[in-house]
């Protein structure tokens, strides 16, 4: 195990409304503001002690930018993690390195977007992503590239497609009892699912995720600055990034190529963090698309190609007595979609026992980033009680 587990904690979590696309009240910059000081507020921590600030993606709000109005003292650290929602845990790592190494004390790990203010989320991950032989074809979207790869899957791989479905229903159960989810008062049943359109098959609408305006932000401190705070702490037990050999193609010809790149980053998670798939009491997957969350699934060691019809059904994916109760706060799709940093909020409120759909006890909460990318992470948070195994 390293001994960089559990050597850092979440202290403080905030976050904005989602608010439909292009239609914020306020600007980017003024969002992540928001949301950075709600989080200082939640940590007991005045905004202008924070000395780090650490994003991924497409952010435009760099820490130097949010300074004057934070009235931040010293910025002593400062970071982008590469790639779009697959950069999530990697963020939150590289503001823990930076805290045990001593580059920083208090580092904030936000995401702000406002289409009002820049261009669709869609626009910037085409531009990155995309290559011109792609293009050319007609395939303009990450989500058709992802509707291929999930395509293989069921068809070579025989995952069922009743996989996808369940995890938009479980999605949209948890939203339910989320007052502030985008999907909350509209419950999603089969008829609905199975009747919507195909956007690109095999997913339709249901299995796609939201693009939102809103931000959202965690803190992070060292361990021992943790326990004299007032929240309970959401330590970081491990987060792996990384890609593996010919991950970081973006032809998709990596192999297996059904896989959505998080196999070696869960091996290292399991054995940095000395806990296993069957450990975890709740995960919020990154679901971009369904399917892609499928894959993230069976990556992780939850399950196999063979068992996922089982495994990955409603029944088991739903709070509070699933087996691996997921994306509780309604995940990408039911609750709102600001690149997925929503989810880590969510994981860390299951580690305080705030979520309003808590898994009873939960002690280690797992965070899987957007599967997929040419280079992606993976994350897992623990209690006290976890740190001494």
């Amino acid at each position: 195990m390293s001994g960089f587990r559990g050597a850092t904690a979440v202290v403080g979590i905030g976050a904005t409304p989602y608010y439909k696309r292009g239609t914020s009240p306020d600007p980017e910059m003024k969002l992540a503001l928001r949301a950075i000081v709600a989080a200082a507020e939640d940590a007991g921590i005045d905004p202008s002690d924070i000395d780090g600030f650490v994003s991924y993606g497409s952010e435009r709000n760099t820490g130097q930018k949010l300074m004057p109005a934070l009235g931040t003292k010293s910025m002593r650290f400062a970071g982008l993690s590469w790639t779009h929602g697959g950069g999530i845990p990697a963020a939150v790592g590289l503001a823990a390195m930076a805290i045990h190494s001593g580059q920083a004390e208090i580092v904030a790990v936000y995401r702000a977007m406002a289409e009002g203010s820049n261009q669709r989320l869609q626009v910037a991950v085409t531009q990155d992503d995309t290559p011109a032989q792609f293009l050319a074809n007609g395939i303009d979207m990450v989500l058709q590239r992802s509707a291929m790869r999930t395509q293989r899957m069921i068809e070579v791989d025989g995952v069922p497609a009743s996989t996808l479905e369940a995890i938009a229903a479980a999605a949209y159960h948890h939203a339910q009892n989320n007052p502030g989810a985008a999907g909350h008062g509209t419950p999603l049943t089969h008829e609905k699912y199975a009747g919507s359109r195909f956007i690109s098959e095999p997913y339709h609408l249901y299995d796609c995720s939201r693009e939102n305006d809103g931000a959202a932000c965690v803190i992070l401190v060292s361990a021992e600055r943790a326990r004299t705070l007032g929240q309970k702490p959401a330590y970081l037990l491990s987060c792996p990034m990384g890609a593996s050999a010919r991950q970081g193609s973006r032809e998709d010809n990596h192999e297996p190529y059904t896989s959505v790149g998080m196999i070696e980053l869960a091996e290292r998670m399991w054995a940095e963090s000395g806990y296993g798939p069957e450990d975890v009491d709740v995960a919020q997957i990154y679901e971009n698309f369904t399917g892609m969350a499928v894959g993230s699934i069976i990556d992780h060691g939850f399950c196999t190609a063979a068992t996922a019809g089982d495994f990955i059904c409603l029944d088991n994916l739903v709070a509070p007595n699933g087996g691996l109760p997921i994306n509780t706060s309604g995940g990408n799709i039911a609750d709102g979609f600001i690149h997925g940093m929503g989810l880590v909020l969510e994981a860390v409120r299951q580690i305080r026992g705030t979520s309003t759909n808590q898994v009873p006890g939960a002690k280690l909460s797992m965070m899987a980033g957007g599967p997929g990318d040419s280079c992606t992470s993976t994350c897992l948070f623990g209690s006290e009680e976890t740190l001494t195994r």
